[in-house]
């Protein structure tokens, strides 16, 4: 007997949820804080406004198309055009996570940060997975003028560190995405640690060979 075809969007709707509710049962979201998005072939699906990551209901998660509009599920994130810049800059992006953190949100609160590179090149992992992060001047949650400054940096950057807020990361595919988010999160804990000690960042020649050994969009 036939399996039954499940489609894409099924399927992406499932993987929402499963990996949400892993980042939250690991702490790596808190209450309703948080969004997710992926790409589909005819739009793109998003989790919900005031929705918990860790309770979600793959059938009421938001599908929108490109202009923004509602076509099945529940409201979507009042930050889907955060989302949805990264999608515009980014061509190639299938999935973009935004988490409030602990560590990098802890960062994202630090005076003094270098605006180009807020966090430095502590481990070839965090160079191989996010790269350079910028960290975007502060906005209130919900300001669309933090969709034209997303859209102006996605070009160059997959990932930002959002002043006072936390970050926003975009991946291939879900998976992607997701263990580049874990990975700000984890370099971001390291550099609070090692704040006041002296380190040792890669240089910029093993930056470049990570680059050309592992073939970087970076």
């Amino acid at each position: 007997m036939n399996a039954p075809i499940i489609s894409e969007e099924t399927r992406e709707r499932d993987k929402i949820a499963r990996l949400s509710r892993s980042l939250y049962e690991r702490g790596l979201t808190a209450g309703s804080s948080g969004n997710i998005s992926a790409r589909l072939a005819d739009g793109w699906l998003l989790t919900p406004t005031n929705s918990c990551l860790g309770e979600l209901d793959p059938a009421r998660i938001s599908k929108l198309d490109w202009q923004g509009n509602l076509l099945a599920g529940d409201p979507p994130s009042k930050e889907a055009f955060l989302h949805r810049s990264l999608y515009e800059a980014r061509p190639r992006a299938g999935a973009v996570v935004h988490l409030h953190s602990t560590h990098a949100a802890a960062v994202s609160c630090l005076a003094g940060l270098d605006p180009a590179n807020c966090i430095p090149p502590l481990t070839p992992y965090f160079v191989m997975k996010i790269g350079r992060l910028p960290l975007v001047p502060y906005h209130r949650p919900g300001d669309k003028a933090l969709g034209d400054v997303i859209r102006n940096l996605a070009g160059k950057h997959a990932a930002a560190l959002l002043a006072n807020h936390g970050p926003v990361v975009s991946g291939p595919d879900l998976e992607g995405a997701i263990y580049a988010a874990e990975e700000l999160e984890e370099t971001a804990k390291i550099f609070l640690m090692l704040r006041g000690a002296p380190v040792n960042c890669l240089t910029a020649e093993q930056i470049g060979e990570l680059k050309a050994v592992f073939k970087l969009d970076i």
